[in-house]
């Protein structure tokens, strides 16, 4: 027999494939958020103490072989032996703990901890606090200038870069930047200090020697630049735009921004692997974009989803493992190991 409907029939299925269509174009990401598979292996997800609350920033000593990550969420810093991995300690009493950077030569790790606008001074040896030095409001990226033996931390609702002599564990003035600072970098073959002005999407130079500005570089196309990488080598900064999903390739000899590329939304932490030529950027999304730089050019390798909170990643030079520190996997946070396929 054939099959008849009615008309109201005929619209209530009508209407109820449209539902399960939106759902499912809901559940796809967008276009821009995903190109291929992720050229990286599981290793293993370590588990980290504490709350499933957020990680940031992750610096790594490879000559104590550790990583060091900040567990925002918690207060705390989380110190790793990477031959595991395993936890070696938890370091309590840094509130809102955001940037981490490492005195190598000093033997002091540096944290800034943003819910008492102060950075914090850590005993690599003891792994405790021995210091606490007043900064600006909310405290983020910290960088380390190993010839000057400073701290320059970016105060990210100010207008001014803190000055720490870290030999003394004291401050050693102040920078007025004119904007609210993003992330702060060292670059190694200038021995200047870059850092992110995001609300005049400015790119500023400050020599150490004498704490003053020496250059501004425009990033237009970009807003709200926050994450930064510097590439000394190849005299490039890559830079994270925040407000509009691109990254930026920034000729620090031109001056002159050679590209604007899509990358997964909100992205922040910025990762470099020189052996591999490879840069990793990672987003509050989930989004990880993957990038082989190919002088002074990038070549997309892959973009797509890693997990929800995969905005920080680190990777370490010798082993060419990449991190991600991740707050929620089934309830718990985890560090995230993966290997680079080749």
């Amino acid at each position: 027999m054939k099959d008849t409907f009615s008309l109201p029939t005929l619209l209530i299925a009508s209407a109820l494939m449209g539902i399960v269509l939106a759902g499912l174009a809901g559940c796809a990401p967008p276009a821009s958020e995903s190109s291929g598979q992720l050229p990286l292996t599981l290793v293993q997800d370590v588990p980290l103490p504490g709350a499933s609350t957020r990680l940031d920033y992750q610096v790594i000593d490879p000559l104590t072989n550790r990583l060091y990550i900040s567990h925002l969420g918690d207060g705390t810093v989380h110190v790793l032996d990477l031959a595991g991995p395993s936890v070696l300690a938890t370091i309590d009493g840094v509130a809102s703990v955001h940037g981490i950077a490492l005195a190598p030569d000093q033997h002091r790790v540096l944290a800034s901890a943003s819910g008492t606008d102060e950075a914090v001074i850590i005993d690599a040896g003891t792994l405790t606090v021995t210091g606490r030095v007043p900064t600006g409001n909310t405290p983020d990226g910290i960088a380390y200038d190993p010839v000057h033996g400073r701290a320059y931390v970016s105060n990210e609702h100010d207008h001014a870069e803190t000055v720490i002599d870290v030999g003394t564990g004291s401050a050693a003035g102040s920078i007025d930047i004119g904007g609210e600072a993003g992330n702060t970098v060292f670059d190694p073959v200038s021995g200047n200090i870059m850092i992110n002005v995001q609300t005049t999407n400015q790119l500023i130079t400050v020599n150490p020697a004498t704490n003053q500005i020496t250059g501004r570089i425009g990033v237009t196309g970009c807003e709200s630049n926050h994450g930064l990488y510097i590439d000394g080598a190849d005299r490039l900064a890559f830079v994270a735009c925040e407000g509009n999903a691109k990254l930026l390739v920034v000729d620090l000899e031109s001056k002159e921004t050679t590209a604007r590329i899509d990358v997964g939304q909100s992205p922040d932490v910025l990762a470099y692997d020189a052996g591999l030529h490879r840069l990793y950027v990672a987003a509050e999304s989930g989004v990880v974009s993957v990038f082989e730089v190919q002088g002074k050019a990038l070549h997309e390798l892959a973009k797509a989803r890693l997990a929800d909170g995969a905005h920080t990643v680190a990777v370490d030079q010798e082993t060419h493992r990449v991190y991600f520190p991740l707050e929620n996997v089934n309830g718990k946070p985890v560090l995230r190991v993966m290997e680079p396929v080749r």
